[in-house]
């Protein structure tokens, strides 16, 4: 397979109209993104953890997926700044989601506020599962101590052991799971992120065999932990809103980079390079917990061809587009419109929508407006 590129262009793309469509490295640049390329593509997004568990116990045992009970939920951590998980999930999840669906991509949330109860473990596996989504991908932050944790640090991709009791569990966590975890895990490296040098994690991977969700979930899923909470630096990274900017674009990047690219099965190589983690983290869990309404099925046919020729509205309606203005802000108060250009990784390849370029029209017009 050709190695392929992907680049997240201006950060304000991944908040407005993303413009990560892969390109070769060596090919000419691709023509401008239609809002088509995921078309008839469904992705299932799980920010971890919930905004309240009231009235709920976090200690209902539910099924593991390998013949064994664990807790329901858990709170998950809290950044040293102060920051719970399930707020930098729910914020980097947003904008992913709004990348995607300006591709043209059907997204599926696990939870629809940070506010609410987010589901058992059990039961976000099984909303994935019941979207039919192409990809899903559940989005976490580590902790590995109460207080500060200087020597531990970096991102890591929780990949299940292998094989899973579940027959559709297994084929899509060994085939499309695996390659799209990589496939996250490069996009990661790429952009700068230094894989966990703790609990196992082997070049950006975690094998685990006590984490639910993948072995729930009968739909290729990528299980991703941004950084540790517990470290300094990875925790104010985590809290601010140009860190959680850059770990949008990088997500969003591994995504794409697998739905253009990856192919329908991938052999269950590298697992053993990967050693299974005899440690668990101390404070985040396996969040794949699910929303208290059932997710429907897709009953959009999956597209063989991602350039699906299928029109479809881009344009974000005034309300999007303040709370866009109001999620860049803090960034372009300390960096201005140039430091948004310190996001993008020069060994990929980006292109501006029509609508990204309207987007900084209107901040460059605004000059130091809302």
């Amino acid at each position: 397979m050709n190695r392929f590129a992907i680049k997240a262009g201006l950060g304000a793309c991944v908040l407005g109209a993303s413009v990560l469509i892969p390109a070769q490295v060596s090919a000419e640049p691709a023509a401008t993104a239609t809002g088509t390329e995921l078309s008839g593509m469904t992705v299932f997004l799980d920010p971890g953890h919930q905004g309240s568990s009231e009235g709920h116990d976090l200690a209902q045992q539910v099924n593991d997926g390998r013949g064994n009970t664990k807790d329901c939920q858990t709170s998950g951590m809290t950044s040293l700044g102060g920051v719970p998980e399930h707020t930098i999930n729910w914020n980097v999840t947003q904008l992913v989601k709004s990348s995607l669906e300006s591709l043209g991509a059907k997204v599926v949330l696990s939870r629809q506020d940070d506010t609410g109860w987010g589901g058992c473990i059990d039961e976000r596996a099984r909303a994935a599962s019941e979207s039919n989504a192409d990809l899903a991908v559940s989005i976490h932050a580590d902790s590995t101590a109460q207080g500060e944790d200087a020597g531990k640090h970096g991102f890591h991709m929780i990949i299940p052991s292998l094989p899973i009791p579940d027959e559709k569990a297994d084929a899509a966590q060994s085939g499309g799971g695996l390659e799209a975890s990589k496939m996250m895990r490069d996009a990661y490296k790429s952009d700068g992120f230094v894989p966990a040098n703790y609990a196992g994690v082997n070049d950006g991977l975690q094998t685990r065999a006590d984490v639910a969700g993948p072995a729930l979930t009968q739909v290729p899923l990528v299980f991703v932990e941004m950084g540790n909470g517990s470290n300094k630096e990875d925790s104010a990274q985590l809290e601010s809103s140009d860190g959680q900017l850059k770990h949008a674009i990088t997500i969003t990047t591994g995504i794409v980079t697998y739905l253009l690219t990856g192919s329908e099965t991938a052999p269950a190589q590298e697992l053993a390079a990967a050693p299974a983690a005899t440690t668990e983290p101390e404070a985040s869990e396996d969040s794949a917990s699910s929303p208290t309404t059932t997710t429907p099925k897709a009953t959009t046919p999956k597209s063989t061809n991602p350039k699906s020729t299928n029109p479809k509205s881009t344009a974000p309606d005034s309300a999007q587009l303040s709370e866009l203005m109001e999620m860049l802000a803090p960034l372009l108060e300390v960096q201005g419109l140039e430091g948004l250009e310190d996001l993008v990784n020069d060994k990929n390849l980006g292109l501006v929508s029509d609508l990204a370029s309207t987007l900084l029209a209107v901040i460059t017009g605004a000059g130091g407006g809302n």
